[in-house]
């Protein structure tokens, strides 16, 4: 698991109880980055003696958060040392993804590791919200089953959505493309852990940052799919605005006497550079794997799907000038289901960029963590919340 050292919890006190808190959550963050490491390189890593770091690691060792797996004598010289490892079983995060067309669950263990998975392919556009998420929490149920199964509990629920959430609050203020509005998804997904309910964007760009191979601390990442998104990632930390709605790329307007948009807008970004918008342009019918179909005529050189693949790019370009010049990020980083037709889409996209703007200084760059990224991220986010406070997270987790 890609993680750094530590990650304090802003109002902490600085008393004993918060110091050792604090402490223990870097013992797990640096345990958790390397896959295993001793006492003694542990003490090393985070600068607090071989004593000390011994106490905190049997405390770990007895809430079921770590495991020894022996000893192991570096060099084959000196004493051997126990190689300490984060738990595979104990504490997990479920991660869950409203989306357009599907909905999906994992759980993910402390290791990063995702240990059960399910998915449900089904058009959400128009329908209530009671029945999706009343499917939405089978899928949990499943997939907490099986977590459970294998030795895991889960410590929270994070449920990623394409809108509008406001921010501190369970509630969906608007989401245009599943016509959702004021939907309070605690009320109407039941469960006995915590919740956390969040833009697809943020949680994308947030596994962007936790999971990606060389992700910079600061980025601008745009999520591609049905819908369009972006989330601004800075030293290290989400961007969220006031009221949690920062990031609605897909509603810039483009050409502001374009097409209506289900927003209420004209000519937004999502006309011209969504999913559906480049099926239509291409010429594709709706099927299971559209993005795929889309690749492999694009591939085998179809003139419609690059035609419409270049324009795509075009209006993401533009409508990136504007947040480009603004919060000059250090680079783009283009991800969900679209990522996977970069090689059609990024000439026009950079030229665009280059032409309007003082082009990122890494560029623009392709996530490999593709439609996964919101699910990933939604799950992650509750396993940090475990490594920021391991012995607070597992008190109050419910027992099996």
């Amino acid at each position: 698991m890609t993680a750094p050292l530590h990650r304090s919890r802003p109002g902490t006190p600085d008393t004993q109880q918060g110091m050792r808190r604090r402490n223990l959550s870097r013992v797990m963050y640096a345990v958790a980055a390397e896959g295993s490491l001793s006492r003694a390189a542990v003490a090393q890593h985070i600068g607090l003696t071989r004593a000390a770091v011994s106490t905190l690691v049997d405390e770990l060792i007895r809430a079921g958060l770590l495991e020894e797996l022996g000893p192991q004598r570096p060099g084959g010289v000196g004493r051997p040392g126990s190689a300490l490892t984060v738990s595979g079983r104990g504490p997990a995060g479920l991660g869950a993804e409203v989306g357009v067309d599907h909905l999906a669950v994992c759980a993910v263990d402390l290791r990063g590791e995702v240990r059960a998975r399910a998915e449900r392919r089904v058009g959400n556009r128009g329908r209530a919200p009671e029945p999706v998420l009343a499917d939405l929490a089978a899928l949990v149920r499943q997939v907490s089953a099986e977590a459970e199964a294998a030795g895991l509990r889960p410590a929270g629920l994070a449920v990623a959505v394409p809108g509008l959430v406001a921010r501190g609050t369970h509630t969906v203020v608007r989401a245009p493309n599943l016509d959702w509005h004021g939907t309070d998804v605690a009320a109407l997904l039941p469960g006995d852990v915590p919740l956390t309910v969040d833009n697809e964007a943020n949680f994308g760009a947030l596994a962007e940052l936790w999971l990606g191979t060389e992700s910079p601390a600061d980025f601008l990442h745009v999520s591609a799919e049905i819908g369009i998104g972006a989330a601004l990632v800075v030293d290290g930390r989400l961007l969220r605005g006031t009221r949690g709605f920062a990031g609605e790329l897909g509603h810039v307007p483009v050409r502001p006497e374009g097409p209506a948009c289900p927003c209420g807008g004209r000519g937004c970004l999502e006309q011209y550079a969504g999913e559906e918008a480049v099926l239509r342009a291409a010429g594709v019918e709706p099927g299971a794997d559209r993005v795929s179909l889309l690749a492999e005529r694009a591939a085998a050189g179809d003139t419609d799907t690059r035609r419409a693949l270049r324009a795509a790019g075009t209006a993401l370009g533009i409508a990136l000038t504007g947040a480009v010049n603004l919060l000059d990020p250090r680079a783009v980083v283009l991800g969900g289901a679209l990522s996977r037709l970069a090689p059609w889409l990024l000439p026009s996209l950079e030229r665009e960029l280059t032409r309007r703007t003082a082009t990122p200084e890494d560029g623009v760059a392709v996530s490999h963590l593709g439609s996964d990224g919101p699910l990933l991220g939604a799950a992650h986010s509750v396993v940090r919340t475990v490594l920021d406070d391991p012995i607070g997270a597992a008190e109050q987790m419910p027992r099996t």
